[in-house]
């Protein structure tokens, strides 16, 4: 088998079943594995199929072709099952080094399970890594299983029929959006029945059943038993006989029937020979509620998941409770039974997971479903996305996660399921301590915090900053309707302070008070004002009031009402309280209503209407305020109509990843790139900087100078110096501007070489660009979130503005014009003071360019265009910078399951 340009990496991936395979590149070693396959697990029939006849010689003919000689255009796939193989995949480049023949074998039992389907998606992968871009293959007239596997795979199919046998030919571009779509379908499909098992369990183990009481296993077998669970429940203790009462088992193979899940509370040093043991019984999910597992004992447990296809929750883990009332499984340790409902919890930290679950109750707000995460090896917040997107019970998925190991893949499901429910997120970790020691202006921009922000932004993901303020917006959106997009905000209280308070929070927040419809204050009583905020004073009574809201409600310019109330001698006499305004109304309204209570107790409870509808009540405004700029941003992203990614015409990403592997070839550590170097990379994707001539002497520096005076500014050039290294150059005072003369130029190149010595390499010679807006573009590459592009005001000034805006890419149109509005200096591009507006097309179209030039080279680990000057006649590139790093190509969209850290072999 020929080596790779790198190591071809193994996986583990699910298929169509919730089964797990292992997807790694067929060796020499495997040659007994391929002929077992094609000789003993596939049937006569199969072979035919497979090889156009009955030949005997075929199975060792395979097993000699993918496991002899190495043969140079050879690449072959296999899946594995444990130690069996399953299936395998292969493409061979032959004449045309851009076209592959293709070949596919799946063992008999393992057929319409998604074999087949996941080893293409791997083998387009590693196919088009090589420069491969068309896969072809020969396929007989009746093999109904290989066309249907071509049909569904999602990327264009050519077939021609040619003597009773049908060419096969499969282009495989890789910007084809339809087969991503296809892609994450298969993966959610995969994903939502592997968890079946774990949350739908038709009969649960406890493995470490103690006879203590108050022990972790005891409660939880308690709490299963008494929590009503539809299935059966069996205790594993080998020291016991009985556990609280029930009969107990000594190992979990001596059970009468195997379980579907294996809660293991157990220690640390048992926890994987016992996940082996369920693995060979074929129980199929585990709960580890066990925590402190060492590194050995990390990866046999995960190794023993990924081979007996059992999906994991922890280590470390609460626990887990289903409500749905064919499971009322109640698996965890940390509390009462949570309270039936329609949001489904997933936190990491245990102490989190039982305050908000305790929070929720005493709200009412009952939960579909609740998982403790834990250390979060195997089963993630993304997982649990897809089953509450499928689970026709939930309608509000509620998240506090630590890390994020496939925040990629998450953005992706986050985002189709936002439409669909609200998810809710605790943005834990905002701390400035983030901020790297960078050396570039983006890089610098590109902390953990806005990094978070721009994953959250992208795929509709609602993230307070604490447990009070996320629990307060899930009050909100769980009872009242959306507001408007524009999150108009009309605030009333019989106090004029209060208002001012919740006026001055709602402006803090985004949100808007706009001028009211004339007629309110006939509604009102003497003395009251009808400016947005509304004082109705203290005199209110409940018919005034309700008259008053009424009235808002009806306003065209009211997106919203934020109703603030403080007990007075006149409002709790007899019937004036001015809260029975809202509790004799309806609950729902055209616009959502929110009440402020200052002498309430509790940061949040719900107000039981008329109607029986609930209206959310806050002790502060500021709360109000908060949830109310949540559901108006929730409104914003709802209202956004789909957008594509950004089309990007005439780039070259092959001639940029040649570029980029002769540098790498050259400097295996990576490092800057050379001026010259960076140029023709971002030529390379339409990026072309300002004419630019490298001068390595004071005499190619004049000359250079003359022959571009022409086209600058006023007839003048700019020269900077440069070294290896080398990255903020007005710093080091390696910029010499406004150079009209040849004296000025030898003078300029002279003084660099006096300041910085032997560290100077030569100069690069620009003409002087006219004037405009500076503006900074930039990407990072961050190894879990992927590329961040960065948008902010440029120049020398960049890092003291810290006006920016980012996105992770790719970007889509939608980013491209929110990247820009977003900036506080935006107003500068609109053309000030009558000045014309500068060219924001062009600007747009730098920000696409760039987010396609990161999400095509995974090893760009930092760029700056900065300064680009953005003038009414176009974009301007004057200045770059990039930084590479060696890297293996990275496909977010390929299907397989994550590696932890701490579980990672080697």
């Amino acid at each position: 088998m020929p080596s790779l340009p790198y190591p071809l990496p193994s996986a583990e991936a699910l298929i169509a079943d919730g089964s797990t395979v292992g997807i790694r590149q067929i060796g020499s070693s495997d040659r007994a594995a391929v002929l077992d396959l094609h000789a003993n697990r596939m049937s006569a029939e199969s072979r035919r199929l497979r090889f156009f006849g009955a030949s005997r010689r075929a199975p060792e003919l395979a097993a000699e072709r993918l496991c002899g000689q190495d043969r140079p255009g050879l690449l072959g796939l296999g899946a594995w099952s444990g130690d069996e193989l399953v299936g395998e995949a292969d493409s061979e480049v032959l004449d045309d080094p851009a076209t592959a023949e293709l070949a596919l074998a799946v063992a008999d039992e393992w057929q319409h399970r998604g074999v087949a389907t996941l080893l293409l998606e791997h083998l387009v992968h590693a196919a088009r890594a090589r420069g491969v871009r068309v896969f072809e293959a020969d396929t007989l007239a009746g093999n109904r299983a290989v066309h249907r596997v071509f049909a569904d795979l999602g990327l264009p199919v050519h077939r021609r029929l040619e003597q009773g046998e049908i060419r096969v030919r499969v282009p495989l571009d890789e910007n084809d959006e339809h087969y991503r779509e296809a892609v994450d379908e298969r993966g959610r499909h995969a994903d939502v029945a592997s968890l079946g098992p774990l949350l739908r369990p038709a009969a649960v183990a406890v493995v470490g059943a103690s006879r203590r009481p108050g022990s972790v296993g005891q409660t939880v077998l308690r709490k299963i038993r008494q929590g009503g669970f539809a299935g059966s429940v069996w205790a594993v203790n080998p020291s016991a006989g009985e556990v609280a009462g029930e009969p107990a088992f000594p190992s979990v193979s001596a059970l009468p029937a195997v379980p579907d899940l294996a809660v293991l509370a157990l220690p640390a040093a048992a926890v994987a020979g016992v996940a082996e043991e369920c693995g060979r019984a074929g129980v199929r999910a585990l709960v580890v509620l066990t925590s402190g597992l060492g590194p050995d004992d990390a990866v046999r447990l995960m190794r023993a998941c990924r081979r007996y296809s059992m999906r994991m929750v922890g280590p470390n883990s609460l626990g887990i409770a289903q409500t749905d009332p064919a499971v009322r499984l109640d698996a965890e340790f940390g509390g009462a039974f949570p309270l039936p409902g329609t949001a489904g919890v997933a936190v990491q930290s245990g102490g989190v997971g039982i305050a908000l679950l305790k929070r929720l109750a005493w709200l009412g707000i009952g939960v579909s479903g609740f998982v403790s995460l834990g250390d979060k090896y195997d089963v993630s917040g993304n997982d649990l996305l897809q089953w509450w997107e499928e689970d026709g019970r939930t309608d509000l998925a509620l998240l506090h996660l630590e890390s994020f190991g496939s925040p990629r893949a998450f953005a992706r499901t986050a985002r189709r399921v936002t439409r669909k429910l609200p998810v809710l997120t605790v943005d834990a970790g905002r701390s400035p301590a983030g901020r790297r020691g960078a050396a570039s202006h983006t890089a610098a921009a590109a902390t953990p915090t806005v990094t978070r922000e721009a994953l959250f932004r992208q795929a509709g993901i609602t993230a307070a900053r604490s447990i009070d303020e996320l629990v307060g917006t899930a009050a909100l959106l769980h009872a009242q309707p959306l507001p408007a997009p524009r999150g108009a905000v009309a605030v009333v209280s019989n106090a004029g302070g209060v208002g001012i308070l919740a006026a001055d929070a709602c402006t803090d927040a985004g949100l808007v008070l706009p001028e009211l419809a004339p007629g309110l204050v006939e509604s009102l009583p003497d003395g009251a004002s009808a400016r947005n905020p509304v004082d109705t004073t203290a005199a209110v009574g409940p018919a005034e009031m309700a008259r008053c809201l009424k009235a808002l409600e009806r306003d065209r310019a009211v997106d919203a009402l934020l109703v603030c109330l403080v007990p007075t001698a006149l409002a709790t006499t007899g019937d004036r309280d001015p809260v029975r305004a809202l509790l004799d109304g309806p609950a729902r309204h055209g616009v959502p209503d929110v009440a402020v209570l200052l002498d309430q107790q509790v940061p949040v409870r719900y107000l039981t209407c008329a109607d029986g509808g609930l209206l959310p009540a806050y002790s502060d405004t500021v709360a109000a305020a908060r949830a109310l700029v949540h559901a108006r941003d929730r409104a914003r992203w709802l209202a956004e109509p789909f957008a594509a990614e950004a089309d990007v015409p005439g780039c070259d990403p092959d001639a940029a990843r040649s570029m980029v592997g002769a540098h790498l070839a050259a400097h295996p550590d990576g490092g800057w790139l050379y001026p010259v170097a960076t140029a023709d990379l971002l030529d390379c994707y339409g990026l072309p900087l300002i004419t630019s001539v490298w001068a390595p002497d004071e005499g190619t520096a004049a000359a250079a100078a003359e022959g571009l005076r022409g086209l600058g500014h006023r007839g003048e050039v700019a020269m900077k110096a440069y070294w290896p290294g080398q990255v903020h150059k007005s710093a080091a005072g390696a910029v010499r501007t406004g150079l009209a003369t040849d004296t000025d130029a030898r003078t300029a190149f002279r003084r660099f070489g006096e300041q910085f010595g032997g560290r100077l390499s030569g100069a690069v010679v620009q003409p002087m660009a006219a004037p405009g807006v500076e503006l900074l573009v930039g990407v990072v590459q961050d190894r879990v979130f992927g590329p961040l592009v960065v948008l902010g005001m440029g120049g020398t000034a960049a890092d003291v503005l810290a006006d920016r805006s980012a996105r992770l890419a790719p970007l889509t149109e939608h980013d491209l014009t929110t990247m820009v509005t977003e900036l506080r200096g935006a107003p500068l591009l609109s053309g000030p003071s009558g000045e014309p507006p500068v060219d924001l097309a062009a600007v747009r179209d730098v920000l696409a360019r760039v987010s396609r030039l990161a999400a095509d080279l995974p090893q760009l680990a930092e760029a700056d265009l900065n300064p680009l000057i953005a003038r009414p006649d176009g974009a301007v590139r004057v200045d770059a910078r990039v930084r590479l790093e060696p890297r293996p190509s990275f496909d977010p969209y390929l299907r397989r399951l994550r590696r932890p850290a701490a579980a990672r072999e080697g």
